[in-house]
């Protein structure tokens, strides 16, 4: 069984994660900023990792000895119209949903390298190959990430590291009703927000989730992209079948 460590495992996919990968035998190496928030997961380390601070990934990294699995899933959303949202609330996404992948993914693979095996599993989005209205910095984000995912499994494939992307849908994680709002009072973007239900398409369970990324890392020659979940293959199917030069929307909006 492999050693994994996972980020932003406090709640959510990553909590999912966890308790999948360890049900199947595997080391597991749980991270979050308050690793308080681990206690009761069943597995070899709970450890402090904050994706955004240097120091506090290299220690940990430290910390969890021989890593042969990152799973890089620590990552938050907003809902905002571009026209208004505050750019530090942009800035902030990126430091956490790409930057700090990045981050962690150059802290584990010196290792990786020099050993001639390892894994990177992203936890990306459908929305890093689509957009939805109101949640643009957010897919801007996973965007991102697919394009530094898709680069490392070129660059480090040669080393024997294998590069994974898992795309859910729509999660019932709480992650969008924790999302900070940005709409003023009588905002004109407020029945699009209102909208986004009916958009973001039919949900999928954190532990659905789960089983796609566990899956992921057992399989000896993985895919670059990993739908996870039916909506998920079904929304990319039609992203991928749909003209490139008009807008894409998974559903009509009536606003």
């Amino acid at each position: 069984m492999s050693s994994v460590l996972i980020t932003g495992a406090s709640q959510g996919i990553g909590r999912a994660i966890a308790v999948e990968l360890a049900g199947r035998g595997h080391r597991v190496i749980a991270t979050a900023r308050r690793p308080e928030t681990l206690a009761d997961l069943p597995v070899a380390q709970r450890l402090r990792l904050d994706v955004t601070d240097q120091e506090s990934v290299d220690r940990a990294v430290r910390e969890a000895g021989e890593i042969d699995v990152l799973v890089s899933n620590a990552g938050e959303t907003v809902r905002a119209p571009l026209e208004s949202v505050p750019l530090a609330e942009v800035e902030r996404l990126f430091q956490v949903n790409t930057l700090g992948a990045l981050r962690v993914a150059q802290a584990v693979l010196p290792a990786m390298r020099e050993r001639g095996a390892g894994r990177l599993v992203f936890v990306s989005s459908i929305q890093g190959r689509m957009v939805l209205p109101m949640i643009g910095p957010y897919g801007a984000s996973k965007w991102a990430l697919e394009a530094l995912a898709e680069t490392l499994a070129i660059e480090t494939g040669h080393f024997g590291v294998r590069v994974s992307v898992v795309q859910p849908g729509a999660v019932s994680s709480g992650g969008g009703e924790r999302a900070r709002v940005h709409l003023g009072e009588n905002d004109p973007y407020t029945p699009l927000y209102e909208a986004l239900p009916a958009l973001r398409g039919e949900l999928v369970t954190p532990e659905d989730v789960a089983a796609t990324v566990a899956a992921t890392i057992e399989q000896p020659e993985p895919p670059l992209r990993v739908p996870a979940g039916a909506p998920a293959e079904r929304a990319l199917r039609a992203r991928k079948e749909a003209p490139e030069d008009e807008p894409f929307l998974l559903a009509e909006i009536d606003w």
